[in-house]
């Protein structure tokens, strides 16, 4: 059986995409999936996406995933500008009476993206919950907020403010963002045993009120160029601690999200680029 399959990347977070719109099943396994993203012996990509019909009257389409290891990712910021991306190449038209955007049923609610015309994908990425068992995390009681509360990792003392923008995100400052040893401290904060699902962890360094630098660790994936969840995590992160304004951007490795937490309604916005890279069959 031959796969058709294309590679998109956001600001160098790339995926594998699938239109798996003919079938309720997964067209990749778990197990296939971390040999198609290996970057040596498969395709390459930190995660698989799968475009799939819509579940629900009030959705035109359905989006799974599945990170580079296998495990299942609720959403992801930048995948999911590279679906709205391929589903316009794939020739679907724009629903009726909603403009250029599409809604999208993740595993962490509706998604709505929307294409602008000069090639940005702008994404309402919701409303962040910040209780920490929503994170969920152990690392102050369930109904309470993480925000600046101190976590031991590595025999250090780091201040963390944790946020779900869908999947769990715990961020913290630093003054050298580049002088972070990633590849050794990330899975440390991904696999603290206070939280249960693991974690994103998000390293920032305040450029000023309305420009971030950030590096991350994936939950899953490992250090990736750029994470569209976390950037609007370590946003709120940075209001919630007032080193921040509601609005700013946000430079990753890959390159720079515009990110907005809106006073109005606190709904999160983030956009940025999706390209196509090759499309191929397996």
């Amino acid at each position: 059986m031959s796969l058709e399959f294309s590679k998109y990347h956001g600001l160098g977070n790339d995926f594998i995409l699938i239109d798996n719109r003919d079938t309720l099943a997964l067209k990749v396994t778990p197990e296939q999936a971390v040999v198609m993203c290996d970057r040596n012996f498969g395709i390459g990509a930190d995660g698989i996406i799968f475009l799939l019909a819509a579940s629900t009257a009030d959705t035109d389409y359905t989006m799974r995933m599945f990170n580079s290891d296998g495990s299942v990712a609720e959403m992801c910021g930048n995948g999911i500008r590279c679906l709205a991306k391929f589903i316009k190449d794939l020739g679907a038209p724009f629903p009726e009476g909603k403009g250029n955007q599409y809604r999208i049923s993740t595993l962490a609610g509706v998604i709505t993206p929307e294409l602008l015309d000069n090639g940005q994908i702008r994404v309402d990425m919701g409303i962040p919950a910040l209780e920490a068992a929503t994170i969920p995390t152990t690392l102050v009681a369930p109904e309470l907020k993480v925000i600046d509360c101190p976590l031991e990792v590595a025999g250090q003392t780091w201040q963390v403010t944790c946020v779900n923008m869908g999947n769990p995100h715990c961020v913290t400052f630093v003054e050298d963002v580049m002088a972070i040893p990633l590849e050794t401290i990330g899975p440390m904060f991904e696999h603290h045993p206070t939280f249960p699902m693991r974690t994103n962890t998000e390293f920032i360094q305040v450029m000023a009120p309305d420009y971030l630098k950030m590096r991350v660790w994936e939950r899953g994936a490992g250090a990736t160029l750029a994470c569209g969840t976390g950037a609007c995590a370590s946003l709120v992160a940075g209001v919630l601690t007032e080193r921040c304004q509601r609005q700013a951007t946000v430079e990753l490795p890959g390159g720079k999200l515009e990110i907005e937490w809106s006073e109005l309604n606190q709904r999160l916005y983030m956009t940025g680029p999706a390209e196509l890279v090759f499309t191929g069959k397996m």
